[in-house]
């Protein structure tokens, strides 16, 4: 099984971005000793709760300090970027760290303010059309523009052969038919739609069809949400934190942006009573936001959740506001999984 870890930069009460961008180089170093199969730094504008803004630079500071593990974007949001910009972009991390680079692609708004900030033009924004950006980013990176477009005989890299992996992020079935239907590689955000989750990954893997970009069979990867403790008590108190971060998201409104990570102990004294009974196991069939307790407990929810979706990879999303506990929480996962220790 590969495990892999989505790295938000999380930062901890009392402590600063710059601690937090630290953290999260030293978490994909220790990433790479305990197994994981890669680590994916997040695109979150203007959020206090986490450091990772832009994953570029990230992934440019962690090939430095890394020699093995896959290094990749969850997700650069495509429609605020030029698909030239992005191709060109990974395709010189590709050159930087050869082998072990991956483009996961998305979209996503943080409302008029911020999407008018990323624009350039701010009387008339270009009106987005995903799927054709996806395909362009492909074409450059793949040289697939037809004889007669103006882009062809363009190439990005001329000594640079590699190309890096490419990634559909998504949360809706509409994702997992565009991935399949470029044959390129689909990750589902379990932790946004925990119900779309199976049958989205399920859609992708039986819809799929090689289009020539790097990929003869299907490539899916379920993303959720996991806090381990040394015991099941442990990972149910230790879930606070995520379960009153979104539960903070949900009462902030307009400054979402300003809402930081709990700890455990401060969460449970702000969330009602069913907040905190939120389940973290599948419970009459139905997957849950938030994936926590001992290891044998999270790793018993996981396998299942892999045999109901077919995915081919867990990449995990932890919320957890102490550094300590956060590493530790990988640790025991990386343990309960037997990954391979370098």
């Amino acid at each position: 099984m590969k495990l892999s870890i989505v790295e938000l930069g999380t930062v901890a009460p009392g402590t600063t971005e710059k601690d937090a961008l630290a953290d999260a180089l030293e978490n994909t170093r220790r990433a790479e000793r305990l197994g994981y199969h890669r680590v994916w730094f997040a695109e979150h504008h203007l959020s206090r709760s986490g450091a990772s803004h832009h994953p570029e630079l990230l992934i440019a500071a962690a090939s430095a300090v890394t020699s093995r593990i896959r290094l990749g974007s969850g997700a650069v949001l495509m429609n605020h970027y030029s698909p030239f910009m992005v191709a060109e972009k990974y395709k010189q991390l590709e050159a930087m760290a050869p082998g072990r680079i991956d483009l996961g692609m998305g979209r996503a708004t943080a409302g008029p303010v911020l999407d008018t900030a990323l624009q350039q033009n701010r009387r008339s924004p270009a009106q987005a059309d995903h799927p054709q950006q996806i395909l362009e980013t492909l074409a450059w990176l793949h040289e697939t523009f037809p004889d007669d477009h103006p882009f062809t005989g363009h190439p990005l890299m001329t000594t640079v052969p590699e190309v890096p992996q490419t990634w559909l992020l998504g949360s809706s079935p509409s994702g997992s038919t565009l991935a399949a239907g470029l044959g390129i590689g689909y990750t589902f955000a379990g932790f946004i739609n925990p119900a779309g989750a199976a049958p989205a990954l399920r859609n992708y893997r039986e819809t799929f069809a090689p289009q020539g970009f790097g990929l003869d069979t299907p490539r899916a990867m379920l993303a959720v949400n996991v806090t381990v403790g040394e015991t099941d008590a442990d990972g149910l108190r230790l879930a606070n934190s995520p379960k009153g971060f979104y539960a903070r998201l949900g009462r902030a409104g307009r400054k979402a942006g300003s809402v930081m990570v709990p700890g455990p102990d401060e969460a449970a004294r702000e969330m009602t009573r069913a907040e905190q009974d939120e389940p973290v196991g599948i419970t009459d069939g139905r997957w849950p936001r938030f994936v926590a307790g001992g290891p044998d407990t999270v790793r018993a929810t996981l396998e299942r959740m892999l045999d109901e979706s077919g995915a081919d990879e867990l990449m995990i999303q932890d919320l957890i506001a102490d550094p300590a506990d956060r590493r530790r929480s990988r640790e025991l996962l990386a343990e309960a999984f037997g990954l391979k220790t370098v």
